[in-house]
């Protein structure tokens, strides 16, 4: 650009000695001369500018919260009904790593929330999910990546199942007899759930994932001791003889004065596999769902311990959002005692959770 304008400025300089020739002297004309190459020669000495690239941005990224709040009041309503409340909080967060063929992507998932109902005058947690994953890659082809992945599943909170307090005289029940019938059902890291697996990853396109890991360790922790048994604890040693040492359970069907005779954490060694199908309807329709099957070498390897995750979000505008959620679980190392009349033992089955929230929603994020 530079040469471009010093020739320009040499020819039009050039051309106006011409024109002014016949006017002008000898002198004149090599005075117009003389002034164009002095100019041309101070445009050619003029350093060029040079503009420094932009640094590389190897990190992204973003974080969305949602709060979502219900009413709903009752006055004079035939129909029947109890006055409620309920507030729940998302938390979704994403930080990601990438630089030539490696990459380290780590994801956040928080949901609490509770509720109050004139019914039960006690606040019942009723949302309660913490669930990090952490992922290292190195890309080996186009489509297939080694990997090694770390998870982890808790909860913040104890989690209780409501019975109705006996009364005398069919009184209705005072908040402190609600809070001293309630039935200790999950705590913090109670249980919690540790996986870190070696594996490869096929990633054929934006939307779907799908990670298998043939060697994988699994350590699931209860640190309250009566949850112990109904999660699936084993043994410790010196309490194996189960006639000198039998199990006995209070009448909720909880192991309350068994629990120390079991251990605070077992390990598995197995395999995982993992499928993550994420992908945007339109701007304002997004899917995700994650589905996890671990199968333990150690015992029962046909019997899969499944976790399968579900999120729709509709972006209505820019603040408000609604989402639906499902979570369904399956492991046939945890005891449910729903029933505790058809089920005095309690029983292995499917647990399934769903909310549907209306709420705000603001997201913070950076980019490349």
């Amino acid at each position: 650009m530079r040469r471009i304008f010093s020739y320009s400025l040499t020819v039009l300089a050039f051309v106006l000695a011409c024109s002014n020739s016949f006017a002008q002297d000898d002198k004149t004309k090599k005075d117009a001369q003389t002034a164009a190459a002095e100019a041309a020669k101070m445009l050619a000495d003029t350093p060029e500018t040079v503009v420094a690239p932009p640094k590389p941005v190897y990190w992204t990224n973003n974080l969305t919260t949602t709060l979502n709040f219900a009413q709903t009041s009752f006055t004079s309503w035939a129909a029947g009904g109890n006055n409620n409340y309920t507030l729940n909080s998302i938390i979704r967060g994403n930080a990601n790593w990438a630089k030539g063929k490696q990459y380290w992507n780590n994801h956040l998932e928080f949901d609490y929330g509770f509720l109050y109902s004139q019914d039960k005058p006690i606040l019942q947690k009723n949302v309660d999910r913490t669930f990090i994953t952490s992922t290292w890659g190195y890309k080996v082809k186009e489509k297939l990546n080694y990997t090694a992945t770390f998870t982890f599943l808790n909860q913040a909170a104890n989690g209780w199942n409501y019975p109705t307090p006996s009364t005398e005289d069919g009184e209705e029940p005072t908040a402190k007899e609600w809070r001293n019938a309630r039935i200790l059902r999950s705590g913090f890291m109670s249980p919690a759930y540790i996986t870190l697996g070696l594996g490869i990853a096929w990633v054929p396109n934006k939307w779907l994932t799908v990670n298998f890991a043939p060697l994988t360790g699994s350590s699931t922790i209860v640190g309250i001791e009566k949850l112990r048994k109904n999660y699936g604890m084993s043994r410790k040693k010196k309490f194996e003889d189960t006639e000198l040492y039998p199990d006995q359970k209070d009448e909720a069907g909880i192991y309350i004065t068994t629990g120390n005779y079991y251990r605070p954490s077992t390990f598995a060694l197995g395999a995982q596999l993992t499928t993550n199908v994420k992908f945007k309807v339109n701007d304002k329709f997004d899917v995700n769902s994650n589905l996890i099957l671990f199968s333990n070498y150690l015992k029962n390897p046909q019997n899969f311990r499944t976790n399968w995750d579900n999120t729709i979000i509709w972006r209505l505008n820019k603040f408000f959002s609604l989402n639906l959620t499902t979570n369904l679980i399956y492991d046939d190392t945890i005891l449910i005692f729903d029933d505790v009349e058809k089920y005095p033992n309690g029983h292995k089955t499917i647990q399934l959770k769903e909310g549907m929230q209306l709420g705000f929603t603001y997201s913070f994020s950076n980019k490349k």
